[in-house]
């Protein structure tokens, strides 16, 4: 039974599009910019400054615990020191549905929001942030329900009493439309505005913020806090940050029509027939186990773990089994991110780059590291960051061409850097927040260095993550405070916050801060 659904590269982009009314004439008379923000708080000129990040956060339950509500107490004592907090990725699990935002999202989150105090009456498409969550979406915030199980989960009461309550697997009566929840949810749905006059109005309210680009969207905390747009830019403190919609450059290469290609594409098949086969023999275990029990319940927990894992390996075992297009890959997007790191490169003003995606480039937790997925996104950064290095000539004196790159989709902490890779991503700084709710994975057993071709491309100095066995086991959930200093280099100090799950106790603590 396939769990999840997840459309075409091509079709979440004309849905996305679709929602911000891209490149609507009334918006190009406006001279507006749809990819920029400016957060209107007062303080975004302060060179100095602190954030928040987590990632893979939009679980409910696991065992009778609530992860993300942990993850996100630990970040309450923060709050008025850090200006807002970034999110890279899967904000609702398991298929992004808008019914499990109050679950999922608006009540841990609730200190975020404006009227928090009372969150229950606080719908998912007409949040408010008092402290500004900026998201990007992950693969679970794209993913929709196959139309088999649609009907089996609610014409069957027993198949939807093991998915949903065994197993806790946050499945509902539908999926997230191809990402419709989350646009409704965060970006400014220009789509709902229907009658005559109705978007001149709202474009002259709300995109009144002046920018080299022209004019662009004023987010202002506890007033108007919507995003224009699936990936988007924003400068704070002389620092530019960058969010990127990874689901749409993540398809893997085709594979080729050669003899090798052939052997490949039979072992992908058969590892997809395996998958399937292990994944009904966990749901046939789950069934036997009692979510009241303590013991049983953690166990049902590791069943889910291991389900969810089985899951995105098919899917991206799919990925690349896939005839793709030239489609398939968001050109555009890749393209605006280059220009705009060379027009960051080319603006004195700028000290600093940033830039937050939810897949992952370079990570060791288990089941991400040889992805097809990860090794995609790899490639096209690469060419991303080789454009930009080649024309920007001298101007990095030495530097990387990005000074930190955040993502999530490995359920973990990790900090890794990378050595000579041959490309302009050498010498740069990598952090996976992606353990602040969801079920952890482990690291895997080929320890913390990356190779390709036989040569050291980079190193995990930092993974938090599941580990133990039995009544040693351990579940570390984290999110990050990091702290932004320096003159003309910024510095950031990163501070990793732990609520860890041990012995049926939670145990809050702090990892040594590193600077980069």
């Amino acid at each position: 039974m396939k769990l999840v659904s997840d459309p075409a590269i091509a079709k979440k982009i004309q849905k996305m599009n679709q929602r911000v009314r891209w490149q609507d004439p009334l918006i190009k008379q406006r001279g507006i910019d749809q990819t920029q923000l400016v957060l209107k708080d007062g303080q975004a000129d302060t060179p100095e400054f602190s954030f928040l990040v987590v990632g893979d956060s939009g679980s409910g339950r696991h065992g009778g615990q609530n992860p993300q509500r942990r993850v996100a107490e630990l970040a309450l004592p923060h709050l008025d020191d850090c200006r807002f907090m970034l999110h890279t990725g899967d904000v609702i699990y398991l298929v992004g549905s808008s019914e499990y935002y109050q679950q999922n999202f608006i009540q841990p989150y609730k200190e975020y929001l404006v009227g928090g105090e009372h969150p229950k009456k606080i719908a998912y498409d007409n949040m408010t942030f008092r402290v500004p969550i900026l998201p990007v979406p992950g693969n679970h915030d794209y993913y929709n329900l196959p139309v088999v199980f649609n009907l089996l989960s609610i014409t069957t009461l027993p198949i939807r009493r093991l998915l949903r309550s065994r197993l806790d697997m946050d499945v509902g009566l539908h999926g997230s439309a191809t990402g419709d929840a989350y646009a409704k949810a965060f970006l400014d749905y220009l789509k709902a505005f229907k009658f005559p006059g109705d978007l001149d109005r709202h474009l002259d309210t709300h995109y009144t913020a002046k920018t080299d680009t022209g004019r662009c969207l004023a987010y202002q905390p506890g007033q108007f806090t919507r995003l224009p747009n699936r990936y988007y830019t924003f400068r704070y403190g002389d620092i530019d940050f960058f969010a990127l919609d990874s689901n749409t450059f993540n398809n893997p290469p085709p594979i080729p029509e050669t003899a090798a290609g052939d052997a490949e594409r039979i072992t992908l098949e058969q590892r997809r027939q395996d998958f399937e086969q292990e994944k009904q023999q966990i749901l046939d275990k789950s069934s036997q186990l009692n979510p009241d029990n303590p013991n049983e319940a953690e166990y049902l927990d590791d069943l889910y773990v291991k389900l969810s894992q089985i899951e995105e390996l098919i899917v991206d075992i799919d990925k690349q089994l896939a005839p793709q297009q030239t489609a398939d890959t968001d050109i555009e997007q890749l393209e605006w991110l280059k220009n705009k790191l060379i027009a960051s490169w080319h603006n004195s003003q700028v000290r600093g780059r940033v830039v937050y995606f939810h897949h992952p480039p370079y990570v060791t937790e288990a089941t991400k590291w040889e992805q097809g997925q990860t090794l995609a996104i790899r490639t096209r950064l690469r060419e991303v960051f080789n454009a930009v290095a080649e024309t920007v000539g001298d101007l990095p004196q030495n530097r990387p061409v990005v000074d930190l790159v955040l993502n999530g989709h490995a359920h973990c902490l990790e900090y890794l850097q990378t050595y000579n890779t041959g490309h302009a991503d050498s010498s740069m700084n990598w952090i996976v927040c992606g353990g602040s709710g969801f079920s952890l994975r482990r690291q895997r057993t080929e320890g913390a260095d990356l190779v390709e071709e036989n040569k050291l491309i980079a190193r995990s100095h930092l993974f938090v993550g599941r580990n133990g066995h039995g009544s040693t086991k351990r579940r570390p959930y984290s999110c990050l405070r990091i702290d932004v200093t320096g003159k003309k280099h910024p510095r950031f100090i990163v501070r990793p916050l732990v609520a860890e799950w041990y012995q049926r106790e939670w145990h809050n603590y702090q990892i040594e801060p590193f600077m980069i």
